[in-house]
Order: structure tokens, then sequence, then C-alpha cells
């Protein structure tokens, strides 16, 4: 199936199709120029090879995996290798994995001779549901997440589900994290779906074709927000929802062992009613996510609060869930949120 965005800055179709990797030059119309495929060393080293194999003059750029690496340095590498190959406004920078490599390639796209044509091929669910779509891109600085970045859409994505099989099962669970946070707040269908569906396979068995469908519904919520609200003035503020206490979180030392998708359940967790928490806590376990944390110092939550981008003042614009399927915005001060992050989990641990 396919679907599609209609932004200001440009339209551009996601494409979701089973085997669709071995076709990406085809889909993604990379024949004839120059293309630069970005990846980490996470990824398996085939997906960005099927991707190289169908171009005409292919250059790989890999780096370490892991958020640590989403740093002006390794930037600055891809940077270099774009020009000592000599790309011009004509080529195009792919992204192959999951949001750490979406974010930085894009982010080269953004920036190189004022921008270039980028493509994206998520291998992860938290990629495809929510960093592969709706153009922000960034790397960290100075410890704090996508501090430095810049809208830049996509020409096109594409999405194989098959590429999800070669996943761990904490990784399906932290894209599901995404999941969730999206059902929560726009989807009370889906959120049933969630409940009552098996999405993670046991031990030697195939991933449910259900996956296909959970991407897409979740797809279609996350385009609707970014049409109405490219550049986050308002509306597309519910895509944070979870995001303020969770970045929170993975800011903080001790804690970094935990993935983005974890810290978002997390932090999604101290901004619902407690009917709805009755309901979310048994879901994320279900899904293999974290339903508790062992906190860090209040200092070190309240400097990362503080350092927010949704902050306006002395405040910072927030996302609450009173019901499935519905939400609120609210602006609240870091010790506010600091205090709804201890009420929660105050002496519990993972």
């Amino acid at each position: 199936m396919t679907l599609q965005v209609n932004t200001n800055m440009g339209q551009y179709p996601i494409i979701i199709e089973r085997g669709a990797l071995a076709r990406a030059d085809e889909l993604l119309a990379l024949a004839g120029r120059r293309v630069c495929v970005v990846t980490d060393t996470g990824v398996p080293a085939q997906y960005a090879e099927a991707v190289a194999a169908g171009c005409d003059d292919p250059v790989l750029f890999r780096f370490p995996q892991g958020e640590a690496n989403k740093t002006f340095d390794t930037l600055q590498e891809l940077l270099r290798l774009l020009l000592h190959h000599g790309f011009d406004r004509s080529d195009a920078i792919v992204a192959v994995g999951g949001g750490v490599v979406t974010d930085l390639a894009g982010f080269a796209a953004a920036t190189y001779m004022r921008g270039i044509d980028f493509y994206n091929v998520p291998t992860t669910l938290l990629a495809m549901v929510d960093a592969s779509v709706g153009g922000k891109t960034a790397v960290d600085f100075e410890g704090y997440k996508n501090m430095i970045g810049a809208f830049w859409q996509p020409r096109a994505v594409l999405i194989d589900p098959e590429t999800l099989g070669t996943l761990p099962p904490r990784r399906l669970s932290d894209g599901l994290a995404e999941v969730i946070k999206m059902s929560l707040t726009c989807d009370s269908l889906l959120f049933d779906i969630l409940e009552t569906q098996d999405l993670l396979p046991s031990e030697g068995q195939a991933l449910s074709e259900t996956i296909d469908d959970v991407i897409a519904r979740a797809l279609r919520i996350k385009i609707d927000v970014v049409e109405n609200d490219e550049r986050e003035g308002g509306l597309r503020r519910v895509l944070n929802f979870g995001h303020t206490l969770g970045h929170a979180l993975e800011s903080c030392a001790g804690l970094g062992g935990l993935y983005h998708g974890e810290c978002v359940a997390l932090g999604m967790i101290p901004m619902c009613t407690e009917e709805v928490r009755a309901r979310l806590v048994p879901l994320l376990a279900r899904c293999g996510l974290p339903t508790a944390v062992p906190l860090p110092p209040r200092e070190q939550i309240l400097t990362a609060l503080t350092h927010d981008k949704k902050s306006a003042g002395d405040k910072i614009h927030t996302v609450v869930v009173p019901r499935v399927g519905e939400f609120c915005m609210q602006q609240a001060t870091p010790a506010v949120l600091a205090d709804a992050l201890f009420a929660a989990f105050a002496g519990k641990e993972l």
C-alpha cells in the first residue's frame, strides 16, 4: 500500500510493501545519480547493500551504532565524504536504518549545499512509525537530544516490514511504545487492537502480518498531524506525548541502558489519568516495555527539563491524556512535571 504526505515543503509517498527493499532503486528513482547510502553498524549489512546494488554510483557511509554517535563529529565525517566524492544538488542521500540513522542522514541532506534529495528506508519499527515521517532531522549536542537540527522532508519513504524479522524482541517493543503513544492520543480502536493482538512473536515464529496494518494506522495519524502542523506550531505537539519526561530520563546519567521507546513509555505514565493508566500499564508490560524506573536525583531531572525544546518562558508545552483516544495540551513548569514523575515512580524498581 502507498500513503501520501502533503506538506508545504513538498509531497511524497510512503510505500509499505513486503519485499520492497529489493526494488528500492525502482521505487525511489535512484538510477542515474550519485547516491550516498547511510547506515550504522547495528543494521544488517545486507539492507544497505541491497539499496546500493540498485544504484549506478553508490557511496556507502556506515558509522558506529548508538545515540552517542549522532553528533557533529559523525555529521562532519559524512559531509566530508559527500564533498570528497563530488556530490552536488542533483544527487541524493538514502538513510537505511533506525531513528539515529534517519536523523543524522536527514540533517546532512538538509545542510549539504543548502539541501539535496533525501530518501528514507527505515528498518526498525520505531523509525517506521516515527522518525521516518515529518521531516525532523537533528544531531545531539552537549548531551541533549536533537538540540541542533532542521526540518527537511524526504522525497519518499520505503517501508519493508520484512526487515523487522531481524529485530530482537526488545527493539520491537521499543517501536511499539510510539504506536501506543499515537493510539492513546488519537485512536482508541488502535489501542484496542494493541490490547488484543499478539504483535511480539514467540521464539521461532514469524512476525504477524497484523503489524503491517498497525504501521499504516499509526502512520495515518502522524501524516494527518504533520500535514496540519508541519513545523510544530501547535497540533504537532501531540506527537510529543510521553517525550517530555521520556527525554528527561534519557538525558540523565545512570539511565543510559534504556532505549528511546522505553523512556517514552515511562514518560507517558505520569501524563495520564488514573483511568487511562489502569489500561496503559498492563499494555506496556504486555508489549515488553518498562512500567517503573529507579529515579535519578531530582536536580538531574530539572536540569534536563529546563533544556526541553518545547519550553515557553518558564513553562513547557505538555500533552495529557484524560481518556484513551483523546488528548489535551497544557503548560507546566519543570517543577510540576518533576513532581508528577516522582509521584508516579518514587520507590518503584524496573
